[in-house]
């Protein structure tokens, strides 16, 4: 697994409960995407022109509560790449504790952002992705 994203759990992303909200979990995850995919295939978010990524799957699992001032890092690996589609897995850590906050799989499609449809993974990035398993 490689280093994508490192980040504090900042009271104002805790909910009344006093811990992590759902949807700053995912805020993470997703940031960390973008740089997984830079890292894995040189894949910019700002070029527009180049294909890019769609998300159709997500499976996250929470295995330990985030309190306000956490410091968090997440890692991912690709676990599959397919034709058109690639399964990569996010380990969110908790540096204070040791432990594994929250896993994520997502399944995301090669995306043609002109046509608007999946396309065929071409075979030099099938080989980066390789090197990520």
């Amino acid at each position: 697994m490689i280093s994508i994203y490192k980040g504090v759990a900042h009271p104002w992303l805790c909910d009344v409960m006093g811990h992590m909200t759902t949807r700053h979990y995912i805020a993470m995850f997703d940031d960390g995407s973008y740089h997984f995919l830079n890292e894995v295939f040189g894949w910019k978010p700002e070029d527009a022109s180049a294909p890019g990524w769609v998300d159709v799957k997500q499976v996250i699992e929470y295995n330990d509560e985030i309190a306000a001032g956490s410091l968090l890092e997440i890692k991912g690996k690709i676990v599959r790449v397919g034709g058109k589609s690639i399964t990569v897995q996010y380990e969110m850590h908790n540096f204070a504790k040791g432990t594994v906050a929250a896993t994520l799989e997502t399944t995301s499609v090669y995306f043609d952002l002109t046509e608007r449809k999946a396309v065929a993974i071409p075979d030099d990035l099938k080989a980066r992705a390789e090197q990520f398993k």
